[in-house]
């Protein structure tokens, strides 16, 4: 990675961070955000059909199976053709790319920051700062793009005919339940992104480290870091997912026909109606399935991109 950098620009141990002089600081923020918007472009529509059948099942009492979720896509396949698995992806992308964006700017940021204050700077974090660092890059990303992601989720779980656009979703909220609508379901977002994005750093952050120690090499081949992603993906989705459940049944309250409750309320009657494995996880496999890809996807090309535009830079 250091290849080709003049000293001086970029100073890289084996174990360490680069550490960019004061000049070039707005260089790597906006570098880190163009990384990070097409990391999440690329990780979101790659597993977009499965992602929207897991909401579906999250924000219905349907039981889930693997078979049942699969007859789902093939009769969507069917009745509303290819591109409607893809449905609600546009919404997605408005989301997921300023999210993914300022959440890998974010999390580069806080690293510097942490690694500043613990004294760390251009090495490795220890593990409190770097799980701190993930989970304050997720908790900063979810508060500022929020509306989008429950504007996602409505047009995920409802027919053409009731939103048919991002802008429609907007209007149609806003005049029938009240601007405040457009943040019901936020608390549990925020609980659940502060494990899921500090554990998904977390791993892939420490997986890479453990490599340069016993490899030797300074860096991950891609496909690697791919595996890395994928059980930073596995370990992050599995510890918050019963606060996704929650959090998509709010979301979803005013077009499903499910009462809007609080949070305790929402997670009592889904353990009530459907019981704690079945509704509080329910949809967890095909999450397993997508989620690794998906962070694998986001990480890896996260990573591959800011060494190119290193290179570029140097």
């Amino acid at each position: 990675m250091g290849n080709g950098v003049k000293e001086g620009v970029v100073r890289l141990r084996d174990d360490a961070e680069p550490v960019l002089p004061a000049h070039s600081d707005h260089r790597q923020v906006l570098s880190s955000l163009l990384s990070g918007a097409l990391a999440g472009a690329l990780a979101k529509t790659a597993v977009a059909p499965l992602d929207r059948t897991k909401i579906i099942f999250q924000v219905s009492s349907k039981r889930f199976s693997a078979k049942e979720a699969f007859r789902l896509l093939y009769f969507t396949y069917l009745h509303e053709g290819f591109l409607s698995l893809w449905r609600g992806n546009s919404a997605t992308m408005v989301r997921v790319v300023p999210y993914a964006a300022i959440q890998f700017s974010a999390h580069e940021e806080y690293k510097r920051l942490l690694g500043s204050y613990y004294g760390f700077r251009g090495e490795a974090l220890p593990p409190w700062p770097r799980l701190l660092a993930g989970a304050l890059a997720g908790t900063t990303a979810a508060s500022l793009t929020y509306p989008l992601d429950l504007v996602r989720a409505r047009m995920a779980v409802t027919p053409k005919e009731m939103y048919s656009n991002i802008f429609h979703v907007f209007i149609r909220i806003s005049r029938e339940e009240g601007l405040k609508t457009l943040y019901h379901g936020f608390v549990p977002t925020v609980l659940g992104v502060i494990p899921y994005a500090g554990l998904s750093f977390f791993t892939y952050e420490t997986l890479k480290s453990l490599h340069r120690e016993y490899s030797g090499r300074p860096q991950p081949y891609p496909f690697e870091r791919m595996i890395f992603g994928a059980c930073a993906g596995l370990i992050g989705q599995s510890a918050s997912y019963p606060l996704d459940v929650v959090r998509r049944r709010m979301q979803t309250a005013g077009v499903t026909g499910h009462q809007r409750t609080s949070i305790v309320r929402t997670m009592r009657t889904i353990v009530r109606e459907e019981g704690v494995v079945r509704g509080l996880y329910k949809g967890l496999s095909m999450n397993w399935l997508k989620g690794p890809i998906a962070v694998g996807i986001s990480f890896t090309t996260f990573d591959l991109m800011q060494i190119l535009l290193r290179h570029l830079q140097s």
